[in-house]
């Protein structure tokens, strides 16, 4: 990154940093800190449902490089609320996805067939996924589960291994990480969508099922209640219950006309992320960015 931000700076007036948390939080210092001494502008927008806890650890660390930026953009309200401490003109720009590459089918009888996209990683739980899968199987016995994502800290095998133990293994599928393009036909394939994380923003692979009409089940926490909206656009249940969220699960399988409510307007608040003009946004701040430079 260091090396790209040097030898492309003849091609560009205005730079945009991604902010996390941990050690890509010194990423994006060391590349800011390259941008000050080349005289270019930033724009920071800031990622991932821990960066408020690393703030609390560094208060002096975030606050001064949030300040150092032309502008600093948030996806979600809930880091609006919470990285407010560091800087207060925080600009809400939404994650945003191409929701005409998800073809949007309403869920009007949906079945038990459970899709889960994430990282697999110790923070999104996926051994949660599971646990619900072996307690919807008990009542009914076509549950499956599908799950999709890159093995980022050996979860995957524990996954594998859990599944076997508790007898669930022929109902599961796993893949690694697939092509962006075939997501779409990964959703299309099943009628609700799981998302079973310990800690979350504003994650992209809720917005693209719920884009597709999947009935979203999700632990609520971090930015999600911030995000989706509790038997509107989907279901939320405390993290680490299986049984609620299994329950949860069950309601939208018994209640057709909550299921059609969630995908439905889970679907048009989807349409509202669209590219287009999320992308006149940014098109805005960065030609505004550079112009004032």
């Amino acid at each position: 990154m260091l090396a790209m931000t040097w030898k492309r700076r003849r091609d560009y007036a205005v730079a945009h940093v991604d902010v996390f948390s941990g050690s890509a939080f010194v990423w994006a210092e060391a590349v800011c800190l390259e941008l000050q001494k080349l005289r270019k502008p930033y724009v920071l927008t800031l990622r991932g449902g821990n960066l408020p806890e690393f703030a609390r650890r560094w208060p002096r660390r975030v606050r001064r490089l949030l300040r150092s930026a032309a502008l600093v953009t948030v996806p979600s309200r809930y880091l609006a609320a919470q990285m407010s401490a560091y800087r207060r003109d925080l600009m809400l720009v939404r994650n945003a996805i191409e929701t005409a590459a998800y073809r949007f089918s309403e869920r009007t009888a949906p079945r038990p067939r459970l899709v889960w996209v994430r990282a697999f990683h110790a923070v999104y739980n996926p051994m949660l996924a599971v646990d619900v899968l072996v307690r919807l199987r008990a009542r009914h016995a076509d549950a499956t589960l599908h799950m999709l994502g890159p093995d980022k800290d050996g979860s995957r095998d524990l996954v594998e291994r859990h599944a076997r133990e508790l007898g669930v293994a022929d109902r599961l599928t796993i893949q690694g990480q697939v092509p962006k393009q075939e997501i779409p036909d990964h959703l299309g394939e099943a009628d609700l969508f799981i998302n079973t994380t310990d800690v979350d923003n504003a994650p992209i692979s809720v917005l693209e099922a719920m884009a597709a009409g999947l009935c979203v089940v999700s632990t609520s926490v971090g930015g999600i209640p911030y995000l989706l909206e509790h038997e509107r656009t989907a279901l939320l249940v405390p993290p680490r219950d299986p049984d609620a969220m299994t329950a949860a699960i069950e309601r939208v399988l018994a209640e057709r006309e909550l299921a059609r409510k969630l995908s439905r307007e889970a679907h048009q608040f989807a349409c509202g992320c669209d590219w287009a003009p999320v992308l006149e946004t940014w098109q805005s701040v960065l030609e505004g960015t550079a112009s004032r430079a």
